[in-house]
């Protein structure tokens, strides 16, 4: 018998380390099959939603499950013939199956098994290498419920293995009464019968959706934005206690660029039209969005033309205030709610004005060479003297630089240069824009801007860091619009989107943090349901605490088992503090042993 589970230990830690090497090098999650019907999963931070509610770790773990009946014969077939690391490919993603807990438990014996460095009889010649966590999905059919078993290797500071940690995750199903919850007291004396303590120690965490109570009502616009607050605080009073305001808490904002509730939604309007061309300029084919104007861009062009000649020839006095209003049409019309932080340009130059007219209207490639053809001319026949911000690096500004002193080269209007002549002079336009916005209101200095508006490198890269600014800008304006934070809050969240945004590539699903001071938006989550309530309770101290952790999370804490939502009376789903919540209470148990 012994000879049995050593080899199926092996067999495990074969399999395991096989897996993990593989697809960490070719990027692959699986699933992978094992035998006896078992496939396992190689997930990151961010793939497995249900287990990041009750695991913190930030690294590669293992998830181990049952084979999903939706396979290929085939494929069974060959993976029977591959001894290790085989890929089965799958038509869609199947509902997630469990194992008996029984068949976890030993599943999870033979992983200990091949770690533990006393175990002389397993040891090839190789030496043993830490594997990553591994998690296992179970049925739930016990009495205790239990629907996620786990074991993590305990490292020392020179990676060598010292012990395992193991988590048991029960959970009896969904319960919108709050008052069956278990007690603080009795969650002590659990603890304390299951670990032998004398002395306890409490910590509590909550997680409140800030941006989700924001949205407008009856609204059906669908996001990947979030806005949540985490606390942390020591000594729990109660359970579902409100986190105190001298708790540690931690804003964690994910913006989607375009998200139709943001208050610069017009700005990134501007930018989709902007990428619409670099994309163009890459590939030679432009996806025309449809205009915004109902005029057409040769008139709205000529009309502009018009209006510089008879500035130019003193017949329109009222020229100035007229052209102040139509600036203020061009530029991004911005929510009033944040009117104070954004602030609208009024100093537009020529080809800005231009850029303004152009981007909501032209709809062919045809449209932007007819419009680049009337500006050219008039320069040429000097029916317009434009002026032009200094330091301007377009095509066109070079070209109105040189019709002042009468003597300007040819420009070939064919191919790609009036994509790019374009895209040139709304790069300029917008830089302008994010440098007013981000000076302006004291989030940040030229010298942080620079490398975001520098002009030294091409100009796909330059619509890349563009893009960059902007996501920065939308994450700025939500906690500045949505939740009334201060520039005192705005200017280490801009300073800390700077810093990220500098080392590393656009990323629309980055979380952005900002611990914060709780008094501050105590209006936003005091009188609110938390997503996630969490107790910790723990005795011992280092590499040997310990601690059982209870709490609720209205997600479900695995999508593997199927749990009975209780019916709940339609008058008491009602908004504030007497919205009824389903919650689903979970316990999650964790003890470690150290080999000898």
């Amino acid at each position: 018998m012994w000879a049995a589970r050593h080899q199926s230990a092996v067999e495990l830690y074969d399999f395991l380390r096989s897996t993990y090497e593989q697809g960490t090098k070719e990027n692959l999650s699986g699933p992978f099959l094992y035998k006896d019907d078992i496939q396992i999963h190689v997930v990151s931070d961010g793939q497995c939603k249900s287990l990041e509610s009750f695991w913190s770790g930030n690294e590669v773990a293992f998830i181990l499950e049952k084979k999903s009946d939706n396979m290929e014969d085939n494929d069974l077939e060959n993976s029977k013939n591959e001894s290790v690391g085989f890929e089965v490919s799958r038509q869609e993603s199947p509902q997630p199956l469990a194992v008996s807990t029984m068949k976890a438990r030993q599943l999870l014996s033979s992983y200990t098994l091949t770690l533990n460095p006393n175990m002389a009889q397993l040891k090839s010649e190789a030496p043993i290498k830490p594997l990553p966590p591994l998690w296992v999905r179970c049925d739930g059919s016990d009495a205790e419920g239990t629907c996620w078993l786990g074991a993590e290797p305990l490292k020392s500071s020179r990676n060598e293995i010292m012990g395992m940690s193991f988590r048991t995750v029960n959970c009896a199903g969904p319960n919108a009464d709050k008052t069956t919850f278990p007690t603080l007291e009795n969650l002590r004396k659990m603890h304390k019968e299951r670990h032998y303590s004398s002395a306890t120690q409490t910590r509590g965490f909550a997680q409140y959706d800030l941006f989700g109570s924001s949205t407008i009502e009856n609204s059906v616009i669908e996001s990947q934005s979030s806005v949540t607050v985490d606390f942390v605080w020591n000594g729990v009073d109660s359970i579902m206690q409100l986190p105190p305001l001298t708790s540690a808490a931690t804003l964690n904002i994910k913006v989607e660029p375009g998200d139709l509730r943001s208050p610069v939604y017009s700005v990134y309007k501007e930018l989709d039209f902007l990428l619409v061309l670099a994309e163009g300029l890459k590939t030679g084919v432009t996806e025309w969005p449809e205009t915004s104007e109902t005029t057409p861009a040769m008139e709205l062009v000529q009309q502009l033309l018009k209006d510089l000649k008879s500035k130019l020839d003193g017949l329109n006095s009222s020229l100035s205030k007229k052209e102040s209003e139509k600036v203020k049409s061009d530029t991004a019309a911005v929510d009033c709610s944040i009117q104070s932080f954004i602030t609208e340009r009024g100093d537009l130059d020529f080809t800005e004005m231009l850029w303004c007219r152009m981007r909501k209207s032209v709809s062919s490639y045809q449209d932007v060479v007819n419009c680049f053809s009337l500006v050219i001319q008039g320069l040429k026949n000097g029916e317009a003297h434009p002026w032009i911000h200094r330091g301007s690096n377009s095509t066109l500004s070079k070209l109105i630089q040189q019709s002042y002193h009468g003597s300007m080269q040819s420009v070939s209007l064919t191919g790609l240069a009036p994509i790019r002549m374009l895209l040139e002079i709304g790069l300029d336009k917008m830089k302008k824009d994010y440098i007013n916005c981000f000076i302006g209101q004291d989030l940040a200095t030229f010298n942080y801007l620079d490398y975001f508006v520098s002009t030294s490198v091409d100009l796909q890269e330059q619509v890349h860091r563009l893009k960059k600014l902007h996501h920065m800008l939308e994450v700025v304006v939500i906690c500045n619009a949505f939740l009334s934070l201060g520039h005192e809050n705005l200017f280490p969240l801009t300073q800390s989107c700077l810093k990220y945004y500098k080392e590393k590539p656009w990323n629309e699903q980055h979380i952005f943090q900002l611990p914060i001071r709780p008094s501050v938006i105590s209006t936003f989550y005091q009188n609110s349901h938390p997503q996630i309530w969490r107790v910790e309770i723990f005795s011992g101290h280092g590499q040997k605490e310990v601690k059982t952790t209870w709490q609720v999370t209205t997600r479900r804490p695995a999508d593997h088992v199927s749990f009975v939502v209780p019916d709940v009376p339609i008058d008491m789903t009602l908004s504030g503090e007497n919205e009824e919540i389903i919650y689903y209470p979970t316990q999650v148990s964790c003890s470690q042993v150290f080999f000898c």
